[in-house]
């Protein structure tokens, strides 16, 4: 069992949400070269010396501010693939868990998109980097499931690993859509078809 938080510490917790919270409003809606650490203190309601007590500049708190998110994101996946359940219902599962995580964090898709085009995000590239190697870790975990259902012939005979590459990136273009108009394009609404286009392929 892990250790109690004191009260000064879950304060603490507290805080520093709270000013990560405001941050990606403030990214996602300006832009992350367009928002000082001044704006986000006062935003948060801190005093800038007390924002800089928990982030040393604005890139670590944007860099926390994408882990933490990122990590949980990839926490959720993890926890689907990991389900005692047959590979066609893991895979219905894991399709529509990205559903409930885009609507749930739609500010940070956003600014992780806007944010990841062109020169400017070099001063990133560590992060992108840890990202990657999350994403690569999943992958492989998608590729697992997708074995067993290959060994037990759920699946057709295929490489998992391009396998899960391909639902990976069949889910991501229907995420993509919905980024982009999610009126016309609902990527909840279209579960049922991405995994039909997944299992059985465009041919009658």
């Amino acid at each position: 069992m892990g250790e109690t938080l004191s009260r000064q510490e879950r304060e603490k917790l507290r805080h520093r949400r709270e000013i990560l919270a405001v941050a990606l409003k403030l990214f996602s809606d300006k832009g992350y070269h367009n928002v000082s650490m001044h704006e986000i203190a006062a935003s948060a309601e801190f005093s800038i010396g007390s924002l800089y007590k928990f982030f040393k500049n604005k890139e670590d708190l944007y860099r926390s501010l994408m882990m933490e998110k990122g990590e949980g994101i990839i926490q959720i996946l993890n926890d689907v693939l990991s389900q005692d359940e047959d590979v066609v219902t893991i895979i219905r599962n894991y399709i529509a868990a990205k559903a409930g995580i885009i609507t749930n964090n739609i500010e940070i898709f956003r600014l992780h998109f806007a944010e990841t085009q062109g020169a400017s995000y070099n001063i990133k590239a560590g992060l992108e980097q840890k990202m990657r190697n999350y994403h690569r870790e999943t992958i492989k975990k998608l590729a697992c499931v997708l074995e067993k259902g290959i060994r037990a012939k759920a699946l057709r005979q295929a490489d998992p690993f391009y396998l899960a590459a391909a639902l990976d990136g069949l889910t991501n273009a229907f995420l993509f859509c919905w980024l982009e108009n999610p009126d016309q394009h609902p990527y909840e609404a279209n579960v049922t078809l991405i995994t039909e286009l997944f299992l059985k392929g465009a041919l009658e």
